[in-house]
Formats: structure tokens, C-alpha cells, sequence
């Protein structure tokens, strides 16, 4: 078992489902913990050398600058509209960056 991959793909659920968790309970916490994860889940993805790196770094930063604009919206403009909105489009990025992992997954099976 590859646990480098474990850790990567259990950062990569972990920021999906902290946003969908933001998504239901509405409060700044839930926003920041989403944030962070996914922070963390795109410093673990510029390390990945595979098929579709590039793709997974991309769709993870592209969460980053929802995750984040949305916290600043909550917190400094108290604007909860903007930040759901942001933070449907961050859950949207890291549903396309999950699908890429289950692809590459099973890309990496075919070969063995």
C-alpha cells in the first residue's frame, strides 16, 4: 500500500467533504477548516508526478481561490450569499479533482 497516496487522497476527501460541510452549517469555523484542508491537499499535490498532475494541482487551486474569497466574504464583508456561492464552486472544483484521482486510479490498475 502507498501510503504517500493515502494521506494525498485522504486530504483530497477530507476538503471535499469539509466544504459540503460548510455548505450545510453556515459558519465561519466550517469555512476556515475547508480552507485549510484544502490548502494542505494542494501543497500535497505539487509533489504528485502522475498522468494528470497537472490537472489535480489545477482543479485544487481553483478551490483555494473559493475557499478563501469566500472566508474573507464571511468574515470582513458578512456576506453569507457570496461565500455560499464560492464555496458551491470549490465543492464543484474538488468533485472534477476527486474524479481525476478515482480516473488516474484506475489508469494506474490497467498497467499492473
Amino acid at each position: 500500500m502507498d501510503w504517500g497516496k493515502v494521506i494525498y487522497v485522504f486530504f483530497s476527501l477530507m476538503s471535499l467533504t469539509s466544504t459540503a460541510g460548510f455548505l450545510y452549517e453556515h459558519t465561519s469555523i466550517a469555512l476556515f477548516v475547508a480552507a485549510s484542508l484544502n490548502l494542505v491537499s494542494t501543497i500535497l499535490k505539487i509533489g504528485v508526478r502522475n498522468l494528470l498532475a497537472a490537472e489535480l494541482l489545477a482543479s485544487s487551486l481553483v478551490a483555494d481561490l473559493h475557499l478563501i474569497p469566500a472566508f474573507i466574504y464571511l468574515e470582513l464583508a458578512d456576506n453569507l450569499d457570496w461565500a455560499i456561492a464560492l464555496a458551491i464552486g470549490a465543492l464543484i472544483a474538488n468533485i472534477f479533482s476527486m474524479g481525476l484521482v478515482y480516473i488516474e486510479s484506475s489508469k494506474n490498475r490497467d498497467e499492473y
